[in-house]
Protein backbone atom coordinates (compact mmCIF):
# COMPACT_ATOMS: atom_id res chain seq x y z
CA UNK A 1 0.00 0.00 0.00
CA UNK A 2 1.13 3.50 -0.66
CA UNK A 3 -0.33 7.34 0.59
CA UNK A 4 -1.64 7.31 -2.83
CA UNK A 5 -5.84 7.89 -1.83
CA UNK A 6 -7.22 5.12 -3.43
CA UNK A 7 -8.71 6.38 -6.88
CA UNK A 8 -12.05 5.53 -8.78
CA UNK A 9 -11.96 6.96 -12.84
CA UNK A 10 -15.27 7.02 -14.67
CA UNK A 11 -15.21 7.52 -18.26
CA UNK A 12 -18.54 8.29 -20.26
CA UNK A 13 -19.84 9.87 -23.17
CA UNK A 14 -21.72 12.71 -22.24
CA UNK A 15 -22.98 15.23 -19.97
CA UNK A 16 -25.63 13.71 -17.58
CA UNK A 17 -24.59 9.98 -18.23
CA UNK A 18 -22.02 9.95 -15.20
CA UNK A 19 -25.73 10.78 -12.59
CA UNK A 20 -27.80 7.72 -14.44
CA UNK A 21 -25.51 4.52 -14.15
CA UNK A 22 -23.09 5.64 -11.57
CA UNK A 23 -24.07 8.97 -9.59
CA UNK A 24 -24.47 6.25 -6.47
CA UNK A 25 -20.97 4.65 -6.62
CA UNK A 26 -19.81 8.65 -7.29
CA UNK A 27 -21.31 10.03 -4.34
CA UNK A 28 -20.80 6.90 -2.15
CA UNK A 29 -17.12 6.52 -2.63
CA UNK A 30 -16.59 10.07 -2.65
CA UNK A 31 -17.99 9.96 0.87
CA UNK A 32 -16.01 7.04 1.71
CA UNK A 33 -12.23 9.17 1.02
CA UNK A 34 -12.01 7.67 -2.15
CA UNK A 35 -10.49 10.05 -4.78
CA UNK A 36 -13.24 10.24 -7.85
CA UNK A 37 -12.28 10.95 -11.18
CA UNK A 38 -15.00 11.39 -14.39
CA UNK A 39 -13.59 11.83 -17.68
CA UNK A 40 -16.57 13.10 -20.39
CA UNK A 41 -15.64 12.65 -23.70
CA UNK A 42 -18.47 14.95 -25.58
CA UNK A 43 -19.67 18.32 -25.54
CA UNK A 44 -23.26 17.44 -25.57
CA UNK A 45 -23.70 19.60 -28.31
CA UNK A 46 -26.34 17.54 -29.56
CA UNK A 47 -28.72 17.81 -26.25
CA UNK A 48 -31.59 20.06 -26.56
CA UNK A 49 -31.10 23.78 -26.89
CA UNK A 50 -33.51 26.20 -25.14
CA UNK A 51 -36.77 25.66 -24.72
CA UNK A 52 -36.11 21.63 -25.46
CA UNK A 53 -35.18 23.17 -29.01
CA UNK A 54 -33.70 19.54 -30.90
CA UNK A 55 -30.68 19.78 -33.35
CA UNK A 56 -31.27 20.43 -36.57
CA UNK A 57 -34.53 22.57 -35.93
CA UNK A 58 -33.92 26.26 -35.98
CA UNK A 59 -32.38 27.68 -33.37
CA UNK A 60 -30.50 24.74 -32.40
CA UNK A 61 -26.81 26.13 -31.52
CA UNK A 62 -24.72 22.93 -30.55
CA UNK A 63 -21.89 25.44 -29.73
CA UNK A 64 -23.93 27.01 -27.19
CA UNK A 65 -25.54 23.97 -25.82
CA UNK A 66 -22.19 22.60 -25.22
CA UNK A 67 -21.23 25.38 -23.02
CA UNK A 68 -24.55 25.23 -21.50
CA UNK A 69 -24.04 21.46 -20.87
CA UNK A 70 -20.50 22.26 -19.83
CA UNK A 71 -21.84 24.53 -16.86
CA UNK A 72 -24.88 21.84 -15.54
CA UNK A 73 -21.76 18.58 -15.76
CA UNK A 74 -20.05 20.97 -13.48
CA UNK A 75 -22.85 21.76 -10.98
CA UNK A 76 -23.45 17.92 -11.18
CA UNK A 77 -20.01 16.89 -10.27
CA UNK A 78 -20.28 19.36 -6.95
CA UNK A 79 -23.82 17.58 -6.10
CA UNK A 80 -21.45 14.17 -6.64
CA UNK A 81 -17.96 16.03 -4.61
CA UNK A 82 -16.30 14.54 -7.83
CA UNK A 83 -12.88 15.04 -7.14
CA UNK A 84 -11.52 15.83 -10.46
CA UNK A 85 -13.35 16.48 -13.95
CA UNK A 86 -11.19 15.62 -17.02
CA UNK A 87 -13.16 16.66 -20.11
CA UNK A 88 -11.78 15.39 -24.16
CA UNK A 89 -14.57 18.13 -25.81
CA UNK A 90 -14.97 15.79 -28.85
CA UNK A 91 -18.10 17.28 -30.82
CA UNK A 92 -21.16 14.96 -29.51
CA UNK A 93 -22.34 12.40 -32.43
CA UNK A 94 -25.81 12.59 -31.44
CA UNK A 95 -28.23 9.05 -32.31
CA UNK A 96 -27.34 6.33 -33.65
CA UNK A 97 -28.48 7.49 -37.68
CA UNK A 98 -28.41 10.92 -37.01
CA UNK A 99 -26.25 12.79 -39.25
CA UNK A 100 -24.14 14.22 -37.14
CA UNK A 101 -22.74 10.01 -36.81
CA UNK A 102 -20.74 11.30 -39.67
CA UNK A 103 -19.45 15.02 -39.22
CA UNK A 104 -15.98 15.62 -39.04
CA UNK A 105 -14.62 15.67 -35.48
CA UNK A 106 -17.40 14.04 -33.68
CA UNK A 107 -16.32 11.42 -31.28
CA UNK A 108 -17.72 8.64 -33.14
CA UNK A 109 -15.46 9.55 -36.34
CA UNK A 110 -12.52 10.29 -34.05
CA UNK A 111 -9.73 7.83 -33.98
CA UNK A 112 -9.94 5.00 -31.35
CA UNK A 113 -6.25 5.61 -30.91
CA UNK A 114 -6.04 9.01 -30.42
CA UNK A 115 -8.57 9.19 -27.60
CA UNK A 116 -7.17 6.30 -26.47
CA UNK A 117 -3.63 8.12 -26.01
CA UNK A 118 -5.41 10.78 -24.03
CA UNK A 119 -7.23 9.10 -21.85
CA UNK A 120 -4.08 7.00 -21.29
CA UNK A 121 -2.38 9.99 -20.32
CA UNK A 122 -4.96 10.75 -17.70
CA UNK A 123 -4.61 7.23 -16.50
CA UNK A 124 -0.78 7.17 -16.02
CA UNK A 125 -1.71 11.00 -13.75
CA UNK A 126 -4.59 10.07 -11.92
CA UNK A 127 -3.45 5.95 -11.25
CA UNK A 128 -6.74 4.36 -10.84
CA UNK A 129 -7.34 1.74 -8.63
CA UNK A 130 -10.70 1.13 -10.37
CA UNK A 131 -12.26 1.81 -13.87
CA UNK A 132 -16.02 2.16 -15.06
CA UNK A 133 -17.55 2.62 -18.63
CA UNK A 134 -19.41 0.83 -20.37
CA UNK A 135 -19.76 -2.62 -22.35
CA UNK A 136 -18.85 -2.78 -26.14
CA UNK A 137 -22.40 -1.89 -27.17
CA UNK A 138 -22.53 1.18 -25.07
CA UNK A 139 -25.20 -0.65 -23.62
CA UNK A 140 -28.07 0.50 -25.56
CA UNK A 141 -26.23 1.23 -28.77
CA UNK A 142 -25.20 4.81 -28.43
CA UNK A 143 -22.34 5.55 -31.23
CA UNK A 144 -20.32 8.23 -28.20
CA UNK A 145 -21.10 4.92 -25.14
CA UNK A 146 -19.51 2.56 -27.84
CA UNK A 147 -16.50 4.89 -28.32
CA UNK A 148 -15.97 5.45 -25.03
CA UNK A 149 -16.32 1.61 -24.20
CA UNK A 150 -13.56 1.43 -27.35
CA UNK A 151 -11.25 4.30 -26.12
CA UNK A 152 -11.01 2.94 -22.47
CA UNK A 153 -10.43 -0.44 -23.52
CA UNK A 154 -7.67 0.76 -26.11
CA UNK A 155 -5.89 2.93 -23.69
CA UNK A 156 -5.60 0.11 -20.72
CA UNK A 157 -3.51 -1.77 -23.13
CA UNK A 158 -1.38 1.73 -23.79
CA UNK A 159 -0.60 1.68 -19.60
CA UNK A 160 1.72 -0.59 -17.08
CA UNK A 161 -1.24 -0.01 -14.22
CA UNK A 162 -3.63 -2.93 -13.46
CA UNK A 163 -7.03 -1.43 -12.02
CA UNK A 164 -10.29 -3.53 -11.53
CA UNK A 165 -12.15 -2.54 -14.69
CA UNK A 166 -16.14 -2.85 -14.63
CA UNK A 167 -18.22 -2.21 -17.53
CA UNK A 168 -21.47 -0.31 -16.41
CA UNK A 169 -25.38 -2.78 -16.69
CA UNK A 170 -28.80 -3.49 -15.14
CA UNK A 171 -29.74 -7.19 -14.22
CA UNK A 172 -32.96 -8.56 -16.60
CA UNK A 173 -35.19 -8.08 -13.17
CA UNK A 174 -34.49 -4.24 -13.26
CA UNK A 175 -35.02 -3.45 -16.46
CA UNK A 176 -38.26 -5.38 -15.84
CA UNK A 177 -39.18 -2.90 -13.16
CA UNK A 178 -37.69 0.11 -15.35
CA UNK A 179 -40.38 -0.87 -17.89
CA UNK A 180 -43.09 -0.86 -15.17
CA UNK A 181 -42.51 1.97 -14.07
CA UNK A 182 -42.02 3.88 -17.62
CA UNK A 183 -45.45 2.68 -18.65
CA UNK A 184 -47.35 4.07 -14.69
CA UNK A 185 -44.66 7.33 -15.67
CA UNK A 186 -45.49 7.51 -19.44
CA UNK A 187 -48.91 7.11 -20.06
CA UNK A 188 -49.62 8.86 -23.39
CA UNK A 189 -46.07 7.09 -24.39
CA UNK A 190 -47.02 4.56 -27.78
CA UNK A 191 -46.22 0.73 -27.24
CA UNK A 192 -43.50 -0.13 -29.04
CA UNK A 193 -43.14 -1.87 -31.85
CA UNK A 194 -42.56 -6.05 -31.50
CA UNK A 195 -38.75 -6.05 -32.64
CA UNK A 196 -38.12 -2.53 -30.29
CA UNK A 197 -39.90 -4.49 -27.30
CA UNK A 198 -37.51 -7.49 -28.01
CA UNK A 199 -34.36 -5.37 -28.17
CA UNK A 200 -35.58 -3.59 -24.96
CA UNK A 201 -36.12 -6.44 -23.59
CA UNK A 202 -32.28 -7.59 -24.67
CA UNK A 203 -30.99 -4.90 -22.66
CA UNK A 204 -28.75 -5.86 -19.37
CA UNK A 205 -27.82 -8.96 -18.29
CA UNK A 206 -29.55 -11.84 -16.82
CA UNK A 207 -29.09 -11.65 -12.91
CA UNK A 208 -26.93 -14.63 -12.03
CA UNK A 209 -24.21 -13.05 -14.83
CA UNK A 210 -23.86 -9.45 -12.64
CA UNK A 211 -20.89 -9.80 -10.58
CA UNK A 212 -21.07 -6.31 -8.45
CA UNK A 213 -23.85 -5.04 -6.79
CA UNK A 214 -23.43 -1.21 -5.16
CA UNK A 215 -26.07 -0.36 -2.71
CA UNK A 216 -25.85 3.25 -3.19
CA UNK A 217 -29.55 3.76 -1.74
CA UNK A 218 -28.22 6.30 1.44
CA UNK A 219 -26.98 8.40 -2.15
CA UNK A 220 -30.19 8.17 -3.96
CA UNK A 221 -30.96 11.79 -2.72
CA UNK A 222 -27.60 13.44 -4.34
CA UNK A 223 -27.96 10.99 -7.93
CA UNK A 224 -31.76 12.71 -8.41
CA UNK A 225 -30.10 15.99 -7.68
CA UNK A 226 -27.48 15.15 -9.77
CA UNK A 227 -29.20 14.25 -13.23
CA UNK A 228 -31.69 17.34 -11.92
CA UNK A 229 -28.85 19.70 -12.68
CA UNK A 230 -28.77 18.97 -16.35
CA UNK A 231 -31.97 20.90 -16.33
CA UNK A 232 -31.68 21.77 -20.01
CA UNK A 233 -32.38 18.42 -20.78
CA UNK A 234 -34.95 17.16 -18.27
CA UNK A 235 -37.12 16.82 -21.17
CA UNK A 236 -35.17 13.09 -21.99
CA UNK A 237 -34.42 12.32 -18.48
CA UNK A 238 -37.42 10.43 -17.25
CA UNK A 239 -36.41 9.72 -13.91
CA UNK A 240 -36.79 12.86 -12.87
CA UNK A 241 -40.57 12.36 -13.45
CA UNK A 242 -40.74 9.82 -10.58
CA UNK A 243 -39.89 12.15 -7.62
CA UNK A 244 -36.82 11.40 -5.19
CA UNK A 245 -38.85 8.18 -2.95
CA UNK A 246 -39.60 6.67 -6.15
CA UNK A 247 -36.23 7.10 -7.88
CA UNK A 248 -34.62 5.56 -4.65
CA UNK A 249 -36.66 2.19 -4.52
CA UNK A 250 -35.94 1.68 -8.29
CA UNK A 251 -32.54 3.32 -9.05
CA UNK A 252 -30.49 2.65 -5.06
CA UNK A 253 -28.97 -0.73 -6.51
CA UNK A 254 -26.05 -0.01 -9.40
CA UNK A 255 -24.64 -2.83 -11.22
CA UNK A 256 -21.50 -3.60 -13.13
CA UNK A 257 -19.68 -6.61 -14.14
CA UNK A 258 -16.15 -7.09 -13.64
CA UNK A 259 -13.86 -7.66 -16.48
CA UNK A 260 -10.73 -7.15 -14.82
CA UNK A 261 -9.02 -8.24 -11.63
CA UNK A 262 -5.59 -8.93 -10.45
CA UNK A 263 -7.21 -8.67 -7.04
CA UNK A 264 -9.57 -12.32 -6.70
CA UNK A 265 -11.84 -11.17 -4.57
CA UNK A 266 -14.68 -13.38 -4.84
CA UNK A 267 -17.47 -12.48 -6.97
CA UNK A 268 -20.50 -11.83 -6.43
CA UNK A 269 -18.58 -8.35 -4.49
CA UNK A 270 -20.81 -5.59 -2.98
CA UNK A 271 -18.30 -3.16 -3.66
CA UNK A 272 -15.81 -2.13 -6.07
CA UNK A 273 -12.65 -1.85 -3.98
CA UNK A 274 -13.21 -5.42 -2.85
CA UNK A 275 -9.60 -6.92 -2.49
CA UNK A 276 -8.03 -2.87 -2.51
CA UNK A 277 -8.19 -2.46 0.80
Amino acid sequence: MTDRPLTLMAVHAHPDDEATSTGGILARYAAEGIRTVLVTCTDGGCGDGPEGVKPGEPGHDPSAVAAMRRQELQASCDVLKISHLETLDYADSGMIGWPSNDAPGSFWQSPVEEGAARLADLMRHYRPDVVVTYDENGFYGHPDHIQAHRITMAALEMITLTPKVYWTTMPRSMMQQFGETVREFGEDMPEPDPAEAAALAELGLPDDEITTWVDTTPFSDQKFDSLAAHASQGENIFFLKMGKERFGKLMGMETFVRVRDTTDAPVPENDLFAGLR
